[in-house]
């Protein structure tokens, strides 16, 4: 089986590479980059993506859209930094049939790929967990929230001044700001404060 791993973080592919290296019949192919994944998928057609959500270039969430619109029938696995229900809501929302967090251990991401590969779906099971107590749903107003927005208001609930999240996802301190303001919106409060505490409560 073909299986095709985007993170653009090599020391990330390396772990997975010693990780899947037992699995019978795997065949692991690397991209650092959504463009290269796309150009590597469609050469090598990998029956299964492990997929990173945090990408340059075309982002993980769109690749995924990208990835099903090239083969309906691919089966992407979500391995990203976030653990919050709200990522996984999204992913598997557009698609994807499984998500890990990489704070997960390493057996369950194992667990997750062989789940997958086998036609069937998997979620990290705390997250699963919360993703069934709070049960998301296309109503809740957190889901008109675009990637980039819900990075700002995770930042956010995690302490950081607009100008420290303008610098570290690399834009304007205005830019920030009108985000912000269109987040309230979507979200219907007034506050930045509200924000935060709409932050932290999706943790």
């Amino acid at each position: 089986m073909k299986i095709l791993l985007v993170d653009d973080h090599i020391v990330v592919r390396e772990g997975v590479r010693r990780l899947l290296s037992g699995m019978s019949g795997a065949e692991l192919h690397e991209a650092s980059t959504g463009e290269e994944a796309l150009a590597m998928f469609r050469d090598i057609r990998p029956e299964l993506v492990l997929l990173d959500l945090n990408l340059t270039g075309i982002g993980g969430l769109e690749l995924l859209r990208r990835l099903l619109n090239e083969d309906e029938k691919v089966r992407v696995v979500v391995f990203s930094m976030h653990a919050e229900p709200i990522y996984a809501a999204r992913a598997l929302r557009l698609g994807a049939r499984g998500y890990v967090s990489k704070s997960a251990g390493a057996d369950e991401l194992v667990t997750a790929v062989k789940k997958v590969a086998e036609g069937g779906r998997y979620v990290e099971r705390e997250i699963a967990g919360e993703l069934a107590f709070t049960q998301l749903s296309a109503e809740d107003p957190l889901q008109q929230l675009t990637m980039r927005e819900i990075e700002i208001l995770r930042l956010l609930g995690e302490g950081n001044s607009l100008t420290e999240i303008a610098q570290t996802i690399g834009v304007a301190y205005k830019t920030v700001a009108n985000t912000c303001s269109i987040i309230k919106s979507k979200l219907g409060v007034e506050r930045t404060a509200d924000l935060i505490r709409v932050s932290m409560e999706m943790k």
